[in-house]
């Protein structure tokens, strides 16, 4: 395996599938995974781009729409079963301004309390449900290099022995576990890399779209108040 390694070396064989095939069995693995973590976070990447995309241009036409209705009921009605995270706030506040004013005598004070609370849980809710794939990106962005620091400090250790068996430390020698070792590192860092930036760049746009829905929410909150003051 060794004479292999050093032909391979001298000859400048260090192609990435030349390097994975010649990688011990436990720098393979690292690169695997590594890799498989790659697939996966791009996969969540292009994924997450498109659902939060079509979630953000669906919510300014809802907002315009709604912003232009003569009537929450009937919009409710045409509107509100809408899988769309702003139509479940929406629905969130008509169901409990249903229940709270279906019987009197009206308590104004309590029934802003529980609108408020019913449709700001709504926004948590669909927003963790937005966000659940970004823990991945988040884990792989930190964790990623240091699988790759591991199979780098493997490549090195594997080289040392190649030293020490061979009583050689020529380039022939060492060169092989180095390359190893220094792939490791590099594909570590193209799984980690995009996924941080990813991460980052999506956090922001739910953090948007969540104030968003927040600022709906106050908006539909602060029509019902005064539905609640004509009352009186």
């Amino acid at each position: 395996m060794l004479d292999q390694l050093s032909v391979d070396a001298v000859s400048g064989n260090f192609s990435p599938i030349a390097l994975f095939l010649e990688a011990d069995i436990v720098v393979k693995l690292v690169m695997v995974g590594l890799l498989l973590a790659s697939v996966w976070t791009w996969t969540i990447i292009v994924s997450f781009a498109l659902k939060i995309g079509r979630t953000q241009s669906k919510s300014e036409k809802f907002e315009r729409a709604f912003s232009s209705a003569d009537n929450v009921d009937s919009f409710y009605e045409s509107h509100g079963k809408s899988t769309l995270p702003m139509a479940k706030v929406l629905a969130a506040g008509v169901k409990e301004w249903r229940r709270s004013t279906a019987r009197g005598p009206i308590d104004r004070d309590g029934t802003r309390q529980r609108l408020a609370t019913a449709m700001n849980a709504t926004i948590a809710h669909e927003v963790d449900q937005l966000a659940d794939r970004l823990n991945f990106l988040a884990t792989v962005g930190s964790v990623a290099p240091f699988v790759g620091l591991f199979g780098t400090v493997w490549g090195i250790m594997r080289s040392f022995s190649a030293i020490a068996a061979e009583q050689n430390s020529s380039l022939a020698v060492v060169a092989p576990g180095i390359a190893e070792a220094l792939f490791a590192t590099a594909i570590g860092l193209f799984a980690a890399i995009p996924a941080v930036i990813a991460y980052n760049r999506f956090s922001h746009r739910l953090n948007k779209l969540e104030a968003r829905m927040g600022r709906f929410a106050d908006g539909f909150h602060a029509t019902l108040s005064r539905e609640l003051e004509l009352g009186d």
